[in-house]
């Protein structure tokens, strides 16, 4: 054990009951998002909050921006190594092993048996005994003899077998829609892609992961804002609503509905972009699609229309067909018609893909197992 001396500044060694705080500040920001630190600021107007608001800033946890409060970097990465920590809780023990591919590569682990020397190969790789060998056995066979030093050539050379390292490049399709309110389905979403940061940053640092929320339109979530979004508010309640908006206006639509398409639209610009061996593409819903795109019209259609779907399942193709590998996690606690089922089932079967009929609860453990046999392989379900 190493122990390291300094000079102490006086000032209190934090307390569990301290720490317990700001981990229960994060979690409620993880629930309610931007309100959450509005919040705070109003907090902050109260003696006792205020001393404790300070700290958290002299931490580095907490940063003041004008008036109001933003999480600092440190804070975010908090955030993530929790989730990552729950998600391997619940996990399988044989979950979190052999995320490497199952073929010989490089820059992988080692594994049983040698091969000759290829041009590139690293130095540290280089078996010693099976060069030698192969040495000796060369010298033997030209009648040179056996006298020191060897002379290696670069047919001598032998290097270990490796396993090959597969990167993949993920994109989260995020629903906000209105329903998404409900069950804690938004927190337990959030908590995955926060998980998934956390687990690339520490063992797959070669991945990427981008997080795309949609609604009436789509959007990307950057990493630093991912904690603080929300779902989309709902403002019509009609039983019946066909609307048709411009896509430049798309802002001043009601923000509420299920636009999957675009959200896939956005998906494959990003993979686009992205250099992985492996490409997925996992989407966190909880009903059919309710809102497509036509030419430079938006249109917005509930209950779901067929147009919609083609639309929508029509775009998946063209990702299929990319080579990009498909994962939906279905929210069912409370569907109540099964066209939204069929509509899961029809967009597995067009992609090759794989369907998660899950709740909330169990929604972590399936988005974390999912995204690390995706690193490895690509796997097809008829």
């Amino acid at each position: 054990m190493r122990f390291i001396y300094q000079q102490w500044d006086g000032s209190e060694f934090p307390t569990q009951e301290h720490l317990s705080q700001f981990d229960a500040l994060l979690e409620y920001v993880m629930e309610y998002g931007e309100p959450a630190l509005e919040a705070l600021r109003r907090a902050a107007l109260d003696p006792e909050q205020r001393t404790l608001i300070e700290k958290w800033i002299e931490e580095g946890l907490l940063e003041r921006v004008g008036v109001k409060f933003r999480l600092t970097p440190r804070a975010i990465e908090s955030i993530q190594r929790r989730a990552l920590m729950e998600v391997f809780h619940d996990l399988h023990p044989d979950s979190t092993e052999g995320h490497e591919t199952p073929r010989i590569g490089v820059g992988g682990e080692r594994c049983e048996g040698t091969r000759k020397y290829r041009f590139g190969d690293s130095v540290s790789d280089f078996d010693t005994a099976a060069t030698l060998r192969n040495s000796m056995a060369r010298l033997a066979s030209e009648g040179g003899g056996l006298g020191l030093p060897l002379r290696l050539t670069e047919r001598d050379f032998e290097v270990h077998q490796t396993e090959s390292k597969a990167s993949c490049s993920t994109v989260i399709l995020l629903d906000m829609s209105g329903s998404m309110n409900r069950w804690d389905r938004f927190p337990q979403a959030k908590k995955c892609a926060m998980a998934i940061y956390a687990l690339i940053r520490q063992r797959f640092p070669m991945d990427t992961v981008d997080v795309v929320g949609f609604a009436s339109g789509a959007e990307i979530i950057p990493e630093h804002r991912l904690p603080l979004v929300n779902p989309k508010r709902v403002t019509l309640f009609d039983p019946v609503i066909r609307m048709r908006v411009p896509l430049g206006k798309l802002s001043e639509a009601p923000p509420h509905f299920t636009n999957l398409q675009l959200g896939f639209m956005t998906a494959r610009q990003l993979l686009a972009r992205r250099g992985g061996t492996n490409r997925q593409v996992f989407i966190i819903t909880d009903g059919q699609p309710t809102a497509h795109v036509e030419g430079a019209f938006v249109h917005l259609l509930y209950p779901p229309q067929e147009q919609t779907s083609i639309a929508t399942l029509s775009e998946a193709v063209l990702l299929a067909r990319a080579g990009i590998r498909f994962s939906t996690f279905a929210l069912i606690e409370d569907y109540f018609y099964m066209d939204w089922l069929n509509f899961v089932e029809h967009l597995t079967r067009l992609t090759k893909g794989v369907a998660f009929y899950c709740t909330s609860g169990d929604l972590t453990h399936c988005v974390m197992e999912s995204y690390l046999s995706g690193r490895k392989r690509k796997a097809y379900i008829a």
